[in-house]
C-alpha cells in the first residue's frame, strides 16, 4: 500500500489533478470570506459585463457572478463529497460482505445490486426529485446516493471474489480470526485501489448529477450552487440576450473540477495498472 501511494504522489497527473482538486476545497473553505460580495447582494446594473468591477461580469438581478460562484463551490462540493462517500461506503459494504460470504447472503444483495443497476438513474432521481419538490442540497445527495451504489458493489464484489481464494484469506479462517478483522485487516487494504476508483468517480458524478437537477428546476433555488446558477441563467435567458458570462462561470468550474478528478483517477489507473505502468517506463525510456 505504501509503495502505491508513494507511486501515486510521484506521478504528474495526480499532482496536477491534487492540485486542482485543492483549489476548489480550499476555495469551498475559505473563498465565501474573501468573495468580493454575497451571493444574492446587488452590486451592479442588470448583464454588466466582465470588467475590473465584476471579474466575470453581473446577472440579470444584478449579482455577481464571480461571487456567486465562489459560494456555490461551497454546496457543490458538499453534496459531491457527501453523496460520493455515501455511495462507497455502501457499496463496499455490500460488495464486500457479498463477495466474501457468499451463497445466500450474495445471492440477495447482487439480486438488490442488480435492482439498482437496471432502474435507470437519471430518470429515478428526476421522478424522486419532482415528488419531493424543492429537493435541498440534503436531500438532493441522499438520492445520488441512493441510487448510484450499484456498481461501486457490483466491482468490489468482483474483486473481493478474487481475493477469497488467496491464501493469507485460508490462514486468518484457520487461525479462528472472526469474520470482521478479516474483513477489515485482511481484504480491504487489498481492495483500496478499487474503492479509490468508485470514490473519485462517485464523486465527480455526483457533482456533475446535482448540477443537472438543479438546472432542471428541482433543487432548492435559493440555495446557491453551480447547479442554481445554471438554472437562474437559463431563466433569464443569458445566452439569447448575450450574457455568455453567467453561464461560463459555473461551467468552467465543473470543467476544471471535473478535469482535477479525472486526472487523479487516471493516475490511479497508470500506478495499479501493471501494463500502464510498464508502458509508461518503455515511453520515458524511449524518450
Amino acid at each position: 500500500m505504501r509503495a502505491f501511494f508513494t507511486s501515486l504522489l510521484a506521478n504528474r497527473k495526480a499532482s496536477i489533478g491534487a492540485g486542482i482538486v485543492a483549489f476548489f476545497l480550499a476555495l469551498a473553505v475559505f473563498g465565501p470570506l474573501v468573495a468580493p460580495a454575497g451571493p444574492n447582494q446587488r452590486v451592479g446594473r442588470p448583464h454588466e459585463a466582465p470588467s475590473a468591477t465584476h471579474l466575470m461580469g453581473t446577472t440579470r438581478m444584478g449579482r455577481d457572478v464571480l461571487a456567486q460562484t465562489i459560494h456555490g463551490t461551497r454546496t457543490s462540493l458538499l453534496v459531491g463529497l457527501s453523496a460520493g462517500l455515501m455511495i462507497t461506503a455502501i457499496g463496499t459494504v455490500v460488495g464486500v460482505t457479498a463477495g466474501y460470504l457468499g451463497g445466500r447472503v450474495d445471492e440477495a444483495l447482487n439480486l438488490i445490486t442488480n435492482v439498482v443497476l437496471v432502474i435507470p438513474n437519471l430518470p429515478l432521481m428526476l421522478v424522486l426529485a419532482a415528488f419531493i419538490g424543492a429537493a435541498s442540497p440534503a436531500t438532493i445527495a441522499l438520492i445520488i446516493a441512493g441510487t448510484a451504489w450499484g456498481w461501486g458493489a457490483r466491482v468490489t464484489r468482483a474483486q473481493t471474489q478474487g481475493l477469497r481464494s488467496r491464501d493469507y484469506i485460508h490462514a486468518a479462517e484457520l487461525l479462528g480470526e472472526p469474520t470482521w478483522r478479516i474483513l477489515a485487516c485482511e481484504l480491504l487494504p487489498n481492495l483500496v485501489s478499487i474503492i479509490g476508483f468508485n470514490l473519485i468517480g462517485s464523486v465527480l458524478y455526483a457533482v456533475v448529477t446535482e448540477a443537472t437537477l438543479e438546472f432542471l428546476g428541482l433543487g432548492d433555488a435559493l440555495k446557491v450552487s453551480w447547479g442554481t446558477m445554471l438554472y437562474n441563467a437559463q431563466t433569464t435567458s443569458a445566452l439569447q440576450v448575450g450574457a455568455w458570462w453567467e453561464v461560463a462561470c459555473p461551467c468552467l468550474a465543473l470543467v476544471l473540477f471535473g478535469s482535477g478528478l479525472s486526472l487523479i483517477n487516471f493516475a490511479m489507473d497508470e500506478v495499479a495498472n501493471p501494463r500502464l505502468r510498464t508502458l509508461r517506463l518503455k515511453l520515458r525510456a524511449m524518450a
